[in-house]
């Protein structure tokens, strides 16, 4: 789980959000705006992190404030599992990324491995729709739905793309340094129990 007071501050800055989507009357817009600007300074202080970080990341947040969605991919051939390498952390991890706008999920998550992996896949099964609080990550600012698609690659051999340094298949036993944040070793190991028996239903929560 988060520490408690990132969970509670992300609370208020989702109040503080809504509230300033809805409010008309100029009191209460501008109390909502400093409910909101206070949460950024708590956020910066407590997370040591620098307040104009912050105050970017939800100032690029707007509307009725909900979880967001990131998409993933488990593509599995022979046994192995396709990984990709970031360039943010140089560590591996599932290809998958923020769901867009006006994409489907299936979409957003083929569109990931296509661009980070230069593979063309097909979705086969939602596997999981995890929240992302309850499952090992490290905290992070956003509260986060993970959503976990088997794959079926077609032929080819993955490459590298803008956001990766490498993309390979690895075995389950043989896994390189992970990025935590984005992918844990249970998570991979649950993705192939889906991949071995297609009977499973989706995980969730």
């Amino acid at each position: 789980m988060d520490p408690r007071w990132l969970i509670h501050l992300r609370r208020i800055q989702a109040e503080a959000q809504t509230g300033l989507e809805y409010a008309r009357d100029a009191y209460d817009l501008e109390r909502y705006a400093r409910i909101r600007d206070t949460a950024v300074a708590l956020v910066a202080d407590l997370g040591a992190i620098q307040p104009g970080e912050v105050q970017a990341v939800f100032a690029n947040d707007a509307g009725y404030a909900t979880p967001k969605i990131d998409v993933r991919a488990a593509v599995v051939r022979a046994g192995r599992i396709l990984l990709v390498r970031e360039r943010a952390d140089g560590r591996w991890t599932l290809p998958g990324g923020w769901a867009d706008i006006d994409d489907a999920p299936s979409i957003a998550v083929t569109r990931e491995v296509r661009e980070e992996a230069g593979l063309e896949v097909r979705v086969r099964k939602l596997a999981a729709l995890y929240d992302r609080r309850l499952h090992g990550h490290p905290p992070h600012r956003y509260h986060i739905y993970k959503v976990f698609f088997l794959c079926d690659a077609e032929a080819g051999d993955p490459v590298a793309g803008e956001e990766t340094l490498e993309a390979a298949f690895f075995p389950a036993d043989a896994l390189p340094p992970l990025s935590t944040g984005r992918v844990t070793a249970g998570q991979i190991a649950r993705m192939l129990e889906h991949w071995r028996d297609a009977t499973l239903p989706t995980d969730f929560d």
